[in-house]
């Protein structure tokens, strides 16, 4: 099986894409990993696609009409169907699906490998999953995946300024719903009633807080409590109120306000402190979570001028 790391590299390859396309990956389920790829071209090399063959499948939501497309499995053209936007395609690559590239696309790509399905499995302490029901060249109108790929686009338009904690989130929730929308998965640990200790919100807190510009995924704060993902990222939102990922976007607004408060510092400086990418991050983020942006701030807050700014 290959690496979802790749995964970008491979389906670039088999789209004749040009240039590598943008990818996040997560490592949310004890170590396997799972990607998702954006793959767009306006103009594409025709001819047929490149061969993707792996224990794996993908979960293909699509973002521009494709009429009249030629579908390939196990090396034989089987039919032709119109794919619309906003539809979501499952493909066993163990079979080696392809299509005629002839036309404009767009869509985004998930990496589901098999070993996933297993180990969502054992995070919701559910009966395995076998074979997803995957019916080849029929869309399925998902409203779930679409919510998923918008909530994912802005992340790969920005991959380096993408937050690790969001993507481990909308990954693992897109493996659940994967899983049982198309595989039959029935949780039977139940909704989680109880948070976690105070200690523990504490020491998460403290470990999300000291790594506010670090890649520091669920895994690793999970694995101190010896907690799956699933149950970590539940029990944190019902002690602080927010998922792991908001609570460290606010702990970095809140310290960007800290740093505005020395007046000789540049917001630049201050977007690098406080665990943002750059300053058009931290611009960003503070915006959709205050209101104003962090000049505005500044000069509202601290009774700053433009040319202190």
């Amino acid at each position: 099986m290959a690496h979802a790391g790749t995964f970008g590299q491979r389906i670039g390859r088999q789209l004749h894409l040009r240039d590598a396309p943008p990818s996040l990956v997560t490592r949310s389920l004890r170590g396997i990993e799972l990607s998702v790829t954006e793959t767009q071209d306006d103009n594409p090399v025709p001819g047929r696609s490149g061969s993707v063959a792996d224990e794996a499948y993908i979960v293909s939501l699509k973002l521009h009409n494709y009429p009249d497309c030629e579908l390939w499995d196990h090396g034989k053209c089987v039919m032709k169907a119109d794919v619309r936007a906003g539809t979501t395609y499952l493909y066993d690559l163990r079979s080696d699906p392809g299509f005629i590239i002839d036309k404009p696309f767009h869509s985004l790509q998930f990496y589901l490998p098999r070993s996933a399905l297993a180990g969502i499995a054992r995070e919701l302490r559910a009966p395995r999953v076998g074979d997803l029901a995957c019916q080849f060249g029929y869309g399925h109108d998902d409203k779930i995946m679409r919510h998923v790929g918008a909530s994912l686009l802005e992340a790969l338009s920005c991959p380096s300024e993408a937050n690790q904690l969001f993507i481990d989130h909308m990954m693992l929730a897109f493996t659940a719903h994967i899983a049982g929308a198309y595989g039959g998965l029935q949780s039977s640990a139940g909704p989680a009633r109880g948070g976690l200790a105070p200690w523990q919100v504490k020491r998460a807190c403290e470990r999300l807080d000291a790594n506010l510009g670090r890649t520091l995924s669920l895994q690793q704060i999970a694995a101190e409590f010896d907690l799956s993902v699933s149950y970590f990222s539940r029990a944190f939102r019902i002690s602080t109120g927010l998922p792991p990922h908001q609570w460290l976007l606010r702990q970095r607004v809140k310290t960007a306000k800290q740093l505005m408060a020395v007046r000789d510092l540049p917001l630049s400086e201050i977007a690098i402190s406080a665990g943002f990418a750059n300053q058009s991050h931290l611009t960003r983020v503070f915006s959709a979570l205050v209101g104003m942006s962090p000049a505005a701030w500044r000069r509202e807050s601290l009774g700053f001028s433009e040319e202190d700014i």
